[in-house]
C-alpha cells in the first residue's frame, strides 16, 4: 500500500480542506505515512502533498524551500510523487512547475476532488498535471474527510468571500461566497452527534455572512439556534465572523442558545478609522466597539479574541494609537497580532506610505505587550471559578512531565488540570477549581471536582482499539464525514475574514 503524507498552511479552511485530501486518497487506497519512522529516504512518503496558503509574504518561500529539499529525495525514489494544491497553486498555477519541474500535480482551491486521478494520471503519462477550476465545482464538505478527533469537528456553512478588503488576496483565490443548504448542514451536525462528536465549530470564511447566497440576512442567527436543537451536541462554536455582519440576533442567540459558547473572535484590524477606509473595512471604531459592549451585555463571561494588522501603508503614529486605545477598550483576552505583509495582486501593495520595517517591528512589539499585560489580567478574572473542561487530546505539551492533563473551558480559555484518580479520555468533561493563570493558559491544581464520561469519550475509546488492531504503519480513517477537532485559536490575520 502507498503512504501519504498531507502538509498544510495557512488557515481554518486550509486545515478543513487537508482533511478531506487525506479523505480522498484513503478512499483511493493510500495510508496515511506513520510519524517519526524510517531512515533516510524512506522516511518520505509516497505522496506528499502541500496544501499552501498565499497569504504571507514569506509564503512562496516557505513553499518552493520546501520542493527544494525533496527533490533530490524524489529523484532516488522512483514512484514518488508531489503535489501541490491550495491558495498559492490557485495563484501560481504553471508557474509552480517551472519553478519547480519534478512536482507532479497542481490543483486549486475549486477542484481537490480532483487530486486522486490526477496522480494516477500523472503516474501514467509521466508528466505534470496541472488543473486549475475558476469555480467551485461541488461544495467540499460532500467529499469524503478524514478527521483527526473522535469528539470535536469543523462545519463548513460556507465557502468564499464577498469582501474587498485591499489586503487580502482570498476573495481573488476563493471566489465569491456560497452557502450551503441549512438542511445539508444540520444533517452533516447530527451525522457527527450520532458518530460521538461533542463539539462542533461552524466553519465560514465569512462565517456570519451566512445566507447572503441564499437571501436571508437572518439565516446564521437561525443556524446557531439550530444547532441547539441537536440533542447530544454540547458545544457550538464558529469562525470567524465580521463585523459589518454581526447583527444583534447574532448576539441574541448566542446568548439564548445554550450550546452556543460564550466565546466570539471578531476580527479588529486596525483601531483607526482612517486604516480601516484604507483597507476598505466596513465597519468604524465605535461600531466595532459597540459590539463588543452588546456581546458583553448579552454574555457577561465571554472571552473574545481578534486579529490585528500593524504597519498597514500610510499607518501613522496617531492611527497606531487609535489600534492600542481599542485594545485597552475591548479587553480581548487574546489577539493574533500580524506585521503587515505585502501580496502582489492586492491594492494595498501598490498603495504609497509604505511603513519602514524598524517603524512596523517597534510598533508591533508594543501592542503585543500591551496584549499580553491585558491577556494575563483578563486571565487572573478566572482564579476561583469553577469549571467544566472538556478534554482534549495534545493541547498540553508538557502533560506528560506534569501529570496533568489539559482541555478546554466554554469561553475556549487552555486549563491544565490534576489527573484525576479516575480514568479520563479526550472529549470527558471535568468540573475545576481555576487556581492559577498565566497570560495563555489556566490552571487547576487541585483534584478535579467531578468526571463526566461522555459519548465522545466512548467514540475516541472505539478509535483507539482499532487503530492497534491495525496493520503497523497503517493509519486507519474515521467515517467519511464531517472535520478536524477545533484548534485552540484560529490561523488568524490571514486576510479571510
Amino acid at each position: 500500500m502507498k503512504t501519504y503524507e498531507v502538509r498544510t498552511y495557512g488557515c481554518q479552511m486550509n486545515v478543513h480542506d487537508s482533511e478531506r485530501l487525506s479523505g480522498l486518497l484513503e478512499e483511493a487506497g493510500y495510508v496515511r505515512a506513520p510519524e517519526g519512522v524510517g531512515e533516510g529516504d524512506e522516511a518520505f512518503a509516497d505522496v506528499v502533498v502541500f496544501n499552501t496558503c498565499a497569504v504571507r509574504e514569506n509564503a512562496d518561500n516557505r513553499l518552493y524551500g520546501n520542493l527544494g529539499r525533496l527533490a533530490p529525495i524524489k529523484a532516488r525514489r522512483p514512484g514518488m510523487q508531489i503535489a501541490v494544491g491550495g491558495c498559492l497553486a490557485q495563484k501560481d498555477r504553471d508557474t509552480i512547475v517551472k519553478k519547480a519541474p519534478w512536482v507532479d500535480v497542481v490543483f486549486g482551491t475549486h477542484n481537490i476532488g480532483s487530486l486522486p486521478v490526477l496522480l494516477e494520471r500523472a503516474r501514467i503519462q509521466e508528466e505534470a498535471q496541472v488543473e486549475i477550476a475558476e469555480s467551485l465545482e461541488a461544495f467540499p464538505s460532500t467529499l469524503p474527510t478524514r478527521r483527526e478527533s473522535a469528539y470535536a469537528a469543523w462545519v463548513s456553512i460556507s465557502v468564499g468571500c464577498n469582501n474587498t478588503c485591499t489586503f487580502c488576496i482570498v476573495p481573488a483565490l476563493r471566489g465569491k461566497e456560497k452557502d450551503r443548504r441549512p438542511g445539508d448542514i444540520l444533517a452533516e451536525v447530527e451525522t457527527l452527534v450520532a458518530e460521538g462528536v461533542s463539539e462542533i465549530t461552524l466553519l465560514g470564511q465569512n462565517v456570519n455572512a451566512y445566507g447572503s447566497d441564499i437571501g436571508d440576512r437572518e439565516a446564521f442567527s437561525k443556524l446557531l439556534r439550530a444547532c441547539g436543537n441537536v440533542s447530544g451536541l454540547e458545544r457550538v462554536r464558529f469562525t470567524s465572523p465580521h463585523p459589518r455582519d454581526f447583527t444583534d440576533d447574532v448576539i441574541a442567540a448566542m446568548a439564548e442558545t445554550e450550546n452556543v459558547m460564550p466565546q466570539l473572535h471578531m476580527p479588529l484590524q486596525s483601531g483607526s478609522d482612517t486604516v480601516l477606509k484604507a483597507m476598505r473595512r466596513s465597519y468604524r471604531q465605535e461600531r466595532y466597539l459597540g459590539i463588543i459592549e452588546k456581546v458583553r451585555a448579552a454574555m457577561p463571561d465571554a472571552a473574545i479574541s481578534t486579529d490585528i494588522i500593524v504597519g498597514f501603508p500610510g499607518e501613522t503614529d496617531a492611527d497606531f494609537e487609535q489600534t492600542l486605545h481599542v485594545v485597552r477598550e475591548a479587553r480581548f483576552a487574546q489577539a493574533f497580532t500580524f506585521q503587515y505583509s505585502k501580496r502582489p495582486g492586492t491594492p494595498a501593495a501598490e498603495m504609497d506610505g509604505q511603513v519602514p520595517k524598524a517603524v512596523v517591528q517597534e510598533r508591533y512589539e508594543r501592542l503585543v505587550a500591551l496584549q499580553e499585560e491585558i491577556s494575563w489580567e483578563e486571565n487572573k478574572k478566572q482564579v476561583g471559578r469553577t469549571v467544566e473542561v472538556l478534554v482534549a487530546e495534545g493541547e498540553g505539551r508538557k502533560d506528560g512531565a506534569t501529570h496533568r492533563l489539559s482541555g478546554r473551558a466554554p469561553d475556549n480559555r487552555l486549563v491544565h488540570f490534576a489527573r484525576p484518580e479516575e480514568r479520563v479520555r479526550p472529549g470527558d468533561v471535568v468540573t475545576v477549581d481555576i487556581t492559577y493563570a498565566a497570560p495563555h493558559h489556566l490552571l487547576a491544581e487541585g483534584p478535579a471536582r467531578g468526571v463526566r464520561r461522555t459519548r465522545s469519550g466512548d467514540a475516541w475509546e472505539r478509535r483507539n482499539a482499532a487503530e492497534e488492531k491495525k496493520p503497523a504503519g497503517v493509519m486507519l480513517g474515521l467515517p467519511t464525514v464531517g472535520a478536524p477537532p477545533p484548534v485552540a485559536a484560529p490561523a488568524a490575520g490571514c486576510g479571510c475574514d
